[in-house]
């Protein structure tokens, strides 16, 4: 069965003050896939999210969505974001937060509904957390967090999902949770990318890896693109370290 492309990025460059952070990156990605972004730090990862997300500007390079501009399609595109670019301290409820999902739906004077809140009740229901709705997310523990922020997601009833660094600071619970809960909406037709660190479970997280490091070093399925030539190449000389500490 042919999958739909989701995304299509062709030969994009991004610079931050002059530095080349990717360089001609092509990549066709299609739907129903849960799909590894894996790279040293430094590699361009988060960039590339925010690429094609609309977030930062482009040196060169044409991104489509569903074969559309970013900007025809925001609204099927949910992003989970790295916990340190979140303000903890910002005051509001874990209610208050997975609602934002809904605020693409809404026009300027529109308000949420009792349908809204069946969602949010549904998605905080999905991540095991509707017991914490009322609590000031700045109370929660680092893997509660996260789930809120997927709650946020899943209230969004996203087609695509961002998802960077999702197991930082999460409990195995969680994180088993979370992988399900992914795998779940890829067998649904959604897409779900996810920058990841731990190269120890990359074979049984995702169904196919993109391996980054500035440049595109190799993207396809896992059993045939995480492989210990390709991993070679994306993280150079670190290879080493990696063996040394068991991650591949």
């Amino acid at each position: 069965m042919i999958k739909p492309i989701s995304i299509s990025v062709e030969d994009l460059s991004v610079s931050y003050e002059k530095k080349r952070v990717l360089t001609n990156i092509y990549l066709k990605i299609e739907a129903g896939n849960v799909i590894g972004v894996i790279g040293p730090n430094g590699a361009g990862k988060s960039t590339l999210f925010k690429s094609i997300l609309g977030l930062v500007e482009m040196d060169t390079g044409e991104i489509f969505v569903e074969g559309k501009n970013i900007s025809k399609v925001r609204k099927k595109i949910a992003y989970v974001p790295q916990k340190d670019d979140v303000d903890w301290s910002f005051p509001a409820t874990v209610m208050d937060i997975v609602l934002m999902g809904r605020y693409p739906y809404k026009g300027i004077f529109q308000r949420i509904d009792n349908q809204d809140k069946a969602i949010a009740d549904k998605a905080l229901s999905d991540m095991g957390i509707l017991n914490l709705k009322d609590r000031q997310i700045g109370e929660l523990s680092g893997g509660q967090q996260q789930r809120v922020f997927l709650a946020r997601a899943l209230c969004q009833e996203a087609d695509i999902f961002f998802l960077d660094e999702p197991f930082v600071g999460v409990d195995i619970t969680t994180e088993e949770r979370i992988i399900s809960l992914l795998k779940s909406l890829a067998a649904e037709g959604k897409t779900l990318l996810v920058v990841h660190h731990d190269l120890s479970n990359v074979e049984e997280y995702f169904d196919e890896v993109i391996l980054l490091n500035q440049r595109l070093i190799a993207y396809g399925d896992t059993d045939k693109t995480f492989i210990k030539e390709n991993i070679s190449k994306t993280y150079g000389g670190q290879l080493p370290i990696l063996q040394k500490t068991g991650l591949i």
